[in-house]
């Protein structure tokens, strides 16, 4: 398995350098990443269920694709890769928002990201790749919004923040 980097950034998202995954979310170093939610033509939200396996929140349910962009890689296309790496399919998207967050995802791993949210639109039937996804599904917004509330440690942490974002842009 090859090692995997970070980008490490400021609080204004400015480039500090690169370290290694593992040991950024090992010490809470705060880094790049983005999150896509892909939405279809109903306005139902497509949710991947990260594989068992994933070093941290595995089995937990979230948004349609969440990364990390490689040293030197645009966002947007960083976040296009990944949807065709883990999902099997890629739509045009646009980033709508960026948030920081810092959270404790449990065995001694701290997520401290600068996210980068996109939106896209698609009807497409993806294709996981199941190192990456366990499940995946489209679902409204209303029943998710109730979900999330009624059972929040089924999602990620990243995903409970990035979704209550979402929505307070989306009813402005």
């Amino acid at each position: 398995m090859s090692v995997e980097y970070v980008l490490l950034v400021n609080r204004n998202d400015q480039p500090l350098g690169t370290m290694e995954k593992i040991t950024a979310h090992e010490r809470g170093e705060l880094h790049r990443a983005f999150s896509v939610f892909v939405f279809n033509s109903e306005g139902e939200m497509m949710l991947q269920k990260r594989a068992s396996e994933k070093y941290h929140s595995g089995g937990l349910w979230t948004n349609t694709v969440c990364s990390h962009p490689k040293a030197g890689e645009e966002i947007k296309s960083a976040a296009i890769r990944r949807m065709n790496e883990e999902m099997g399919f890629t739509c045009d998207i646009e980033e709508a928002f960026k948030f920081i967050y810092k959270s404790d995802v449990g065995d001694g791993l701290i997520e401290n990201e600068f996210d980068h949210v996109f939106i896209g639109h698609s009807n497409a039937q993806p294709n996981p790749n199941p190192e990456e996804v366990e499940d995946w599904k489209y679902v409204p917004m209303d029943w998710l919004v109730k979900d999330v509330e009624d059972h929040p440690g089924h999602y990620t942490v990243w995903f409970i923040i990035a979704l209550k974002k979402l929505l307070k842009q989306t009813t402005k």
